[in-house]
C-alpha cells in the first residue's frame, strides 16, 4: 500500500547566524506546497533565500513563528519534511515514486522471487534499483525497460531481466555503488529504454 506521505526535503545545517538553513529538496519549489509536516507533526513552511537556502518557519497556531537565529536552526538540523500524498500530482506513465519502489519483491520472468528492493540510486547516468537478496549480496539492476519489463505497485511486485554477466556466476555479481544517493523522497525515477535494447 503506498505511503501516505511523500519525503519533500531535509533541513540541514545553518546558514550564518540569522536563521537561515540549508535545506535539501526534493521539489523545485517547496514554498508551493505550503506547509510540510515533520515525524512529530509540526508544520513548517519553508521559502527559498537562494541556492540551497531557505528561510524557514514553523507554524504554531495559526501564526508563523520565524526561524531568526543560529542556535534555533540548529536544533531543526536533519528535520525531514513531508507532504500529504495527495497533494502530489500522479506519476506520469512509467514514472514512479521512488517511495513506491523501495519494498516491492523482483521476481525473474519465471515468476521466481530475487530479492526486495531496497534502495534506488541515482548518480546522473542512470537510475539503477539495489536488491537486497537472502544469503547472496545485493544485486544492481538498471531501471530500463530491457532489465525491469513490468512494475506493478498494486501488486507489490517488479519483473527482473538481470544482465547477462551478472547471471553467469555469484563472483560477477554487480556490487551497489559506493557512496550514499538514492532514497526515499518526492523524486521520482522514469523506466527508459536503452540506445541498444539491451540490458547491461
Amino acid at each position: 500500500m503506498p505511503e501516505s506521505r511523500i519525503l519533500m526535503g531535509v533541513i540541514g545545517r545553518p546558514h550564518g547566524v540569522r536563521g537561515l538553513l540549508r535545506v535539501t529538496s526534493y521539489a523545485e519549489d517547496l514554498a508551493v506546497y505550503g506547509p510540510l509536516s515533520d515525524a512529530k507533526g509540526r508544520r513548517f513552511v519553508v521559502r527559498p533565500r537562494g541556492a540551497g537556502v531557505a528561510e524557514v518557519a514553523e507554524i504554531v497556531g495559526d501564526a508563523e513563528a520565524k526561524v531568526a537565529d543560529r542556535a534555533a536552526a540548529e536544533r531543526l538540523t536533519n528535520t525531514r519534511l513531508y507532504v500529504e500524498r495527495e497533494r502530489l500530482p500522479e506519476p506520469e506513465p512509467d514514472e514512479f515514486y521512488l517511495v513506491d519502489l523501495i519494498g516491492l519483491t523482483a521476481i525473474d520472468g519465471a515468476g521466481v522471487a530475487l530479492g526486495t528492493v531496497s534502495a534506488v540510486h541515482d548518480y546522473g547516468a542512470g537510475v539503477s534499483l539495489e536488491i537486497a537478496r537472502d544469503g547472496a549480496p545485493p544485486l544492481l539492476v538498471p531501471f530500463t525497460r530491457a532489465c525491469v519489463p513490468d512494475v506493478d505497485v498494486a501488486a507489490g511486485r517488479l519483473r527482473v531481466e538481470p544482465p547477462a554477466e551478472i547471471e553467469t556466476g555469484a563472483d560477477q555479481i554487480l556490487p551497489p555503488p559506493a557512496g550514499g544517493g538514492g532514497g526515499l523522497g518526492y523524486a521520482t525515477a522514469r523506466l527508459h529504454d536503452d540506445t541498444d535494447g539491451a540490458c547491461t
